[in-house]
Parts: C-alpha cells; structure tokens; sequence
C-alpha cells in the first residue's frame, strides 16, 4: 500500500518551485517569487512619489513624518492585500472581517489628506492586482494634478477676515471711540467677546471684522492705539488659514 510522502518534503517542493518560477495556486493564487517583488517594489517606489508629491505641496504647520510615512506603507500593504485575495471570495471576506477589528483614534486634520489616502490605497490595489502600467500612469497624472493646483494656487481666495483685540479704558464707549477708524478700515465688524484685564481693570474686546481694499495694517493699528490712549491692539490675519 503507497504511502504520503512526508509534509516536509511538499513544503519545500514548494519553496523550490517558487523559486524556479513555477505558479503556485493553492494558498496564494497564480503568483511566482518575481511577482511578489515586482509588486512590493513598485507599489513602495510608487508610494514613495505620493510622499514626494504630499511634502512638496503641503501648506499649513501640521506637517507629519510619520503621517507621510503611513501613505508609503498603506500603498505596499494594500498591494500585498490585493495579492493574498486575488480572485478569491471567501479569502476577501474573510480578510475584512480581520481588518475590521483595527480602530483609528488619530482625527484627519486636512481634508486634502483623504486624497492622499485614497490616491495610496488605488495605487496598492491597482500593483497588487499587477496593472502595473495603471499603477505607473495614474501616479504619475495624479502628482501632475497636484503640482499643478499647488503651482497655481487653485481656488485660492483673498482673506479678508480679521480678528481685532483692543484694550480701553472701563468707561469708554467702545462703539463712539472707534466708530470713524472702524467705518474707514472695515466693511463690517462685530464685538464677539469682552473680558477685564486683571492688573489695570481695563477692558478686552475682540471683534470680527471684514476690511476694505486695500488695507494699511500699521496704519491702522496707529490710529486705534491713539485713541484707546496707547493700550494693546492686536490684529490676527489669516487665522482661517491656520490648522492647529
């Protein structure tokens, strides 16, 4: 009566044929060795342009080392995903009941960095399912298109908002002290908080305010500090731009 040849002997009858460049379909689907480093080496070479692209047209203070080291390796995880699943249902289904488990607690400060994300999640699916020249096309249009709407400043708008701290005396009408300056500076303005100073007693007023053409900021603030009797004047622009 035969006998099984030994696990071990399969086993490394496999390794041996993956390295041969034989396919192998029973575990992984149709794939040699070559492939899996073709895929993991695009996808990360890939992976490493949206990088580029993401800190070459990053605006703001919160940049992140490690958030654009999460596009890198999201694209080469994504890939291997896509490779382990191939055509197979149960295997896809089940992955995602494994994946589902993982939480996320970090909130996305830019709404420019979901983009990104997906932009590293197509570029894994598209190596791991190897259309590589889809990878390779759609990597390179897209960072085009960024570079583009970063050169020229897409949908940018002039900001014309402003936030006005004052300090006056406790028995000034802040309204007919200001009421000239404000009407030439300001094409509308708003008193948003009042708070006292602790040591003098003085009063802290912070208004919204929307300036005229062309406004003369050191001018400005002149002409408040001449009439609240040389007190603190603070002007905050671009505090919409600001993503803390």
């Amino acid at each position: 009566m035969p006998q099984n040849p030994p696990a071990e002997i399969g086993f490394f009858d496999r390794i041996l044929d993956q390295l041969q460049g034989a396919p192998v379909d029973s575990f992984v689907g149709a794939f040699t060795v070559l492939d899996i480093l073709i895929v993991l080496c695009l996808s990360f070479s890939l992976a490493l342009v949206i990088g580029k692209t993401y800190q070459a047209t990053h605006k703001g203070i919160s940049y992140s080392q490690g958030n654009v080291q999460t596009y890198v390796l999201m694209a080469v995880v994504v890939a291997v995903i896509m490779l382990v699943i191939g055509s197979d249902i149960a295997r896809a289904f089940s992955l995602v009941g494994a994946l589902s488990i993982v939480r996320f607690r970090n909130a996305v400060k830019e709404s420019r960095d979901v983009g990104f994300v997906f932009w590293a999640m197509a570029v894994g699916m598209a190596c791991g399912t190897r259309f590589y020249l889809m990878a390779v096309c759609a990597t390179g249009v897209i960072a085009a298109f960024v570079f583009v709407m970063h050169r020229f400043n897409f949908f940018a708008r002039v900001v014309r908002e402003r936030i006005l701290l004052v300090e006056v005396a406790p028995d000034v009408d802040p309204e007919a002290l200001f009421q000239d300056v404000f009407s030439q500076a300001f094409h509308e303005h708003y008193l948003i908080s009042m708070e006292t100073v602790p040591d003098s007693g003085n009063l802290q007023l912070a208004y919204s305010t929307t300036v005229l053409g062309k406004f003369d900021t050191s001018g400005f603030l002149a002409a408040v500090r001449a009439l609240n009797g040389d007190l603190k004047v603070s002007l905050i622009e671009g505090q919409q731009q600001l993503d803390l």
